[in-house]
């Protein structure tokens, strides 16, 4: 662009020149002597004043004759003069200034001597020019970059704003099965989020087929180890005792199993309803506690409930009646005197959180990883299968929240349970 300019500039002033030196030409001459001369001359004024970057001369091998303003000056002859058309060039001129000029040999009277002709300009015009049209251009040029920059940014970020709104949905998706990408993308992304409902329908089904087939098995078996533990009483009262024994022990370890597909069963529908779920943990903690104090356990436990009456958690109320019922009724077995059940948000954490502690003998260190396991206990001499904080683990997981053990400021064992509270709906 710049040579364009530059091309553009120096043919215009070229034109410029060419014109005077027509001028020149109309009235040009020589006299008998050969010297040159002229009776038109360009009107021009700065052909008069001294040094003032506009020049003309024509000369012969006889003489010359220039304008005013050349002074003492002359313009330097170029090597080979044209008689056809005027040439362009540049050159070292007058006063250590270079010019550029155009030039040609004509001839005034037939038979008479050729008469070169050159008008020049000075040349630092032209570059002054070019170095401002350099600079005009720079800055034209570093603002279209930058409004290109900002258009491709915005262009850009408003393309690729669908995706992320995918990614939102897609965190959706992966906590509730239920959950599906809308429909309102653009044609190009269309047949991606198609895909991805088809197979988050694929995938409903299955682990729909799956629970119930599970459920189904679990439910099937009550019945025959139901008919085992009658085998097994008549076998006691008949004095087979060993036997007796053995099947109590198969039967209970059936029973387990049982008990842990339900479980499994369950914190996968709790996974499927988290997304839109939510339950008053004060409601379903009173109700349990009702529960509870009838015991023989319970009734001499002091129950210290502190939860807000406006909190909720990301749970089906079944669910959390499950989780509160196991871990109240597992405090209630070991405290001393009292169970105090508490409810808080934390906004800097962003979570919400239950806590259930009690001034028993609390757990020892390095059993808490041990107590959550399946079949883990903490009393290995008491009656169950081990399956209680592992069944309310995989519920709590399930439903995008977490389990800790520690110790409470009553003395006994603290159980936190902490869930996000972006779950909330």
């Amino acid at each position: 662009m710049i040579w364009l300019f530059e091309r553009h500039i120096e043919q215009r002033e070229a034109a410029a020149l060419i014109r005077d030196a027509r001028i020149l030409v109309s009235g040009l001459g020589t006299a008998p002597d050969g010297t040159p001369w002229a009776d038109a001359a360009p009107v021009d004024p700065r052909f008069t004043q001294l040094a003032s970057g506009r020049y003309w001369q024509i000369s012969t091998t006889r003489g010359a004759a220039h304008s005013e303003s050349l002074w003492d000056q002359s313009l330097a002859p170029p090597p080979r003069a044209s008689a056809t058309e005027w040439q362009i060039r540049r050159a070292e001129g007058p006063f250590g200034k270079r010019i550029l000029l155009v030039e040609r040999s004509v001839r005034p009277d037939r038979g008479g001597p050729m008469v070169l002709v050159q008008v020049a300009t000075n040349d630092e015009e032209l570059r002054t020019a070019n170095a401002e049209f350099e600079r005009e251009l720079a800055m034209s040029l570093l603002l279209l970059w930058l409004v290109l920059l900002i258009a491709a940014y915005m262009q850009v970020r408003l393309g690729l704003r669908p995706l992320a709104r995918i990614r939102t949905e897609m965190d959706r998706l992966r906590r509730s099965a239920q959950a599906r990408l809308t429909q309102s993308y653009p044609r190009e992304i269309e047949p991606l989020t198609t895909a991805i409902n088809a197979l988050a329908d694929a995938r409903e089904a299955d682990l729909a087929r799956a629970r119930k087939r599970a459920a189904d098995l679990a439910h099937s078996l009550k019945t025959p180890l139901a008919a085992l533990s009658a085998q097994s009483r008549r076998a006691r009262e008949a004095g087979a005792e060993s036997a007796a024994d053995g099947l109590d022990h198969a039967i209970a370890a059936v029973g387990a199993a049982l008990e842990a597909e339900l479980a499994r069963a369950r914190a996968a529908a709790a996974r499927s309803a988290s997304a839109n779920a939510q339950a008053s943990p004060l409601e379903m903690a009173e109700r349990v506690i009702g529960v509870v104090e009838r015991t023989e356990q319970g009734e001499s436990i002091i129950f210290d409930v502190a939860i807000d009456e406006a909190l909720r958690v990301p749970l089906r109320s079944d669910d959390l009646a499950e989780i509160l019922g196991a871990l109240i009724e597992n405090a209630a077995r070991y405290a001393r005197r009292q169970i105090r059940i508490m409810g808080m948000t934390d906004n800097a954490a962003a979570t919400v959180s239950l806590i259930i502690g009690d001034d028993g003998p609390g757990i020892a260190d390095g059993r808490a990883e041990a107590a959550l396991m399946r079949g883990g206990r903490l009393d290995e001499a008491g009656p169950g299968h081990g399956l209680g904080l592992a069944i309310v683990c995989d519920l709590v997981e399930a439903t995008e929240g977490t389990l800790s053990l520690g110790r409470s400021d009553l003395g006994g064992l603290e159980v936190r349970l902490d869930w996000p509270m972006m779950v909330r709906a």
